[in-house]
């Protein structure tokens, strides 16, 4: 291969599917009765791994639980997936791109997932507010890096 003819990055979805859903209202029918507001809290959890040669699965885990002092009104989970063809690519890129670019791509695909769900549930949806995944791993990569030379 000639250098003008350079293989170029690939890099593509090839499907967005939601590989884990849950709903627990373990208060109701009481709950509904509740005047109070909730305190909302949510928790991300992101996973990439190689499926075959070029394919790359992403898990993006969100888990938003709503509290009142002393019940829980409801936990909803979403695992939202996606299939990313990943070619010609430094191997140094691949994890950043599964850590970054990936979750950025699934993430208001959760987001409208756990809005349906909760509203489906018989509450106001849920908003959940944008995310920096660029932050969020490089605080992951910083903390592995300080559990590494402890």
């Amino acid at each position: 291969m000639s250098e003008q003819q350079e293989v170029q990055p690939v890099f593509s979805i090839e499907k967005i599917y939601v590989k884990d859903l849950s709903l627990e209202v373990p208060n109701a029918p009481q709950v509904f009765l509740e005047q109070a507001q909730p305190d909302i809290d949510m928790q991300l959890a992101s996973e990439g791994k190689q499926i075959e040669e070029g394919f790359y699965e992403c898990t993006l885990t969100v888990t938003v639980t709503a509290k009142l002092p002393e019940k829980t009104m409801f936990l909803a989970e979403v695992a939202q997936a996606g299939i990313f063809q990943i070619r010609d690519v430094p191997a140094d890129d691949i994890e950043p791109i599964l850590g970054v670019a990936c979750p950025n791509i699934l993430f208001p695909y959760a987001r409208e997932t756990v809005s349906n769900l909760v509203n489906r549930a018989g509450f106001p949806p849920v908003l959940l507010s944008p995310i920096n995944f660029e932050s969020l791993y490089m605080q992951q990569r910083a903390q592995l890096a300080e559990a590494g030379n402890a």
